[in-house]
């Protein structure tokens, strides 16, 4: 519908410029809903460039997650240091990977922050998505995001095979961390619709019924530390439950886009953690719809890299973006060319 649409719309404008006596020379600015700015190429231009227009969407929709996620916090500090006299990025909550996916798709979002595993199922239509959707690339792989199994220290769970038969919250629906809990959960021989009491939950969600006792435990994926589980600790005795290494050896050599986490006091800043805890992680990845200009998109990735020391002051993930990884764990899903054009550049494509 959105790629209809677009036509539709870009059918009509070519009619009443025709019909205006239009000849592409000089500026032409169209801004029908307010939202883009499209100009047109001074006369003079060679052949090859004459009449191609770069649209810029001065409204970027940036979708993340729960309000007290990381996705949520980090990509409104980066969001702020992006924005430009030109565009600006309006960054909302959301119900997480599957749905800010969704939302480019459907054109109701032109930016987001989304688990790599989860992008890849997209790409190919599995694990909640009924169909391939194609419409985004990827801009930049940034930092790890962290499998956390949070428990009550009253819930006396300490393996991953001590939830059966216990409620735990597994996430939001069509969230990343719903197919994290499924395939821990398989990885230890369980099944997340018959052997545990399956509770759906954003993150604050999980920290209150977590707090109040309704739950026993909860699957959250985020960057380390993150605010729903530093907040919940304050109040509440709970553990980060070591998934061992039978499981762990499992997801690894089932599932390429985890990678081991050994998590500390120091890597977590959670002081409840006072030993060494295995678990696994996956990449939190910039991804843009696929419509956005080559030279939007080559200007966003540009002024994130170059202002990465602006992002880490404003948000501790910004330390681990490392430059040289941006693109090594984008899977299937291709780079956008306004992306690649930058890492091309820098010498971080060939």
């Amino acid at each position: 519908m959105k790629k209809f649409l677009a036509v539709l719309l870009a059918a009509l404008m070519l009619f009443t410029l025709a019909a205006c006596g239009g000849n592409g020379d000089g500026e032409q600015t169209t801004d029908p809903a307010g939202d883009t700015t499209t100009t047109a190429a001074p006369a003079g231009e060679d052949e090859a460039t004459e009449g191609q227009e770069d649209e810029i969407i001065k409204t970027i929709t940036t979708g993340t997650g729960g309000t007290t996620g990381t996705y949520y916090a980090f990509t409104s500090a980066v969001g702020s240091i992006l924005n430009t006299d030109a565009y600006k990025f309006n960054v909302i909550s959301t119900g997480g990977s599957q749905a800010n996916i969704e939302m480019i798709a459907d054109g109701e979002a032109q930016f987001a922050i989304v688990q790599n595993d989860v992008m890849n199922y997209a790409y190919d239509g599995t694990n909640g998505f009924a169909a391939p959707i194609k419409d985004f690339s990827a801009v930049a792989c940034i930092y790890s995001e962290v499998c956390q199994l949070v428990a009550t220290e009253a819930s006396g769970i300490k393996t991953v095979a001590d939830l059966k038969g216990k409620t735990v919250a597994v996430g939001d629906v069509g969230s990343g961390v719903y197919y994290n809990a499924v395939q821990i959960l398989e990885a230890a021989g369980l099944d997340i619709d018959e052997d545990i009491n399956k509770v759906t939950a954003s993150f604050g969600d999980s920290a209150t019924q977590l707090k109040d006792g309704s739950i026993d435990a909860a699957f959250i994926t985020a960057g380390a530390p993150t605010t729903a589980i530093t907040d919940l600790a304050t109040t509440t005795d709970v553990v980060l439950v070591d998934l061992g290494k039978d499981v762990i050896d499992s997801l690894t050599a089932e599932y390429s886009f985890y990678e081991v986490f050994e998590a500390t006091a120091d890597n977590t800043k959670y002081d409840f953690v006072t030993e060494t805890t295995s678990t696994v992680a996956i990449k939190a990845t910039f991804i843009v719809d696929n419509d956005m200009s080559e030279a939007q998109v080559y200007e966003i990735t540009k002024n994130l890299w170059e202002k990465q020391d602006e992002i880490a002051a404003a948000h501790a993930k910004g330390n681990e973006m490392v430059k040289e990884n941006a693109v090594a764990a984008v899977g299937k899903v291709p780079v956008h060319p306004g992306a690649e054009k930058y890492y091309k550049e820098i010498g971080v494509i060939a």
